[in-house]
């Protein structure tokens, strides 16, 4: 059984994500306190973080951060904050998802469905070609690896997944809407932030100046195109 951490001071809030994930088969805990939260988040016995941002005793951001540099399971930011420079914080520190209060619980539910299958979706994807080269950049499919000229490069499992499919389709103008349903899944929600954080995260790790993009092009109004 899959087992979800909800880390959320409003208990009401909590136990109603509790109920709803429950009746869906998920093993579920729940923790007020954002120290607390970390700590049992970080014992690796989760498959999914579900976090609120303002939290007592460490908040949703740090959260995020640390349990990314440790682990590459999902983590769902749920937040009444709803400007987009929050949701570009949340996804900047490695949340995979950001919801805003008021939510349906229905929704909830859809999407960490959605995340749980794309996280083992990537993390046993595998293409055809063992190594893929594009001008110093070298992906190696039988072990998830990256190394920009020679040197390896860590990305989260959303990150490689993604850069896999840019460098298997090179040359191709993809719109956000399609890379969604290739990355996320056809049930996902995403928000429009979600890709171009992501992208720009990849930028930062293989390109020689991510603010002129060599690889990962952007086409304004279009989408992105990998150049081979």
């Amino acid at each position: 059984m899959k087992r979800i951490l909800i880390i959320e001071d409003d208990q009401n809030i909590a136990e109603l994500e509790r109920d709803y994930l429950q009746l869906n088969g998920y093993e579920v805990d729940i923790v007020q306190d954002g120290a607390q939260g970390l700590r049992m988040a970080l014992t690796g016995q989760y498959n999914v973080i579900i976090v609120d941002l303002m939290l007592p005793g460490k908040d949703g951001y740090q959260i995020t951060k640390e349990v990314r540099d440790k682990f590459e399971i999902p983590v769902l930011i749920v937040s009444a904050k709803n400007e987009d420079i929050d949701k570009i914080r949340g996804l900047g520190y490695g949340a995979d998802d950001y919801l805003t209060k008021p939510f349906s619980p229905a929704e909830l539910v859809a999407r960490v469905k959605s995340h749980i299958t794309r996280y083992e979706r990537l993390k046993g994807k595998t293409v055809a070609s063992e190594i893929i080269n594009h001008r110093g950049l070298e992906i190696n499919t039988a072990s998830h690896k990256v190394f920009v000229n020679g040197k390896e490069v860590q990305m989260t499992t959303t990150e490689y997944g993604l850069l896999v499919f840019f460098a298997t389709n090179p040359n191709i103008v993809f719109s956000k809407e399609h890379i969604f349903e290739t990355i996320w899944g056809n049930e996902y929600f995403g928000d429009s932030a979600t890709v171009p954080v992501h992208v720009q995260k990849i930028r930062k790790k293989i390109e020689r100046d991510p603010s002129n993009p060599e690889f990962i092009e952007t086409l304004w109004g279009t989408g992105y195109r990998f150049n081979s």
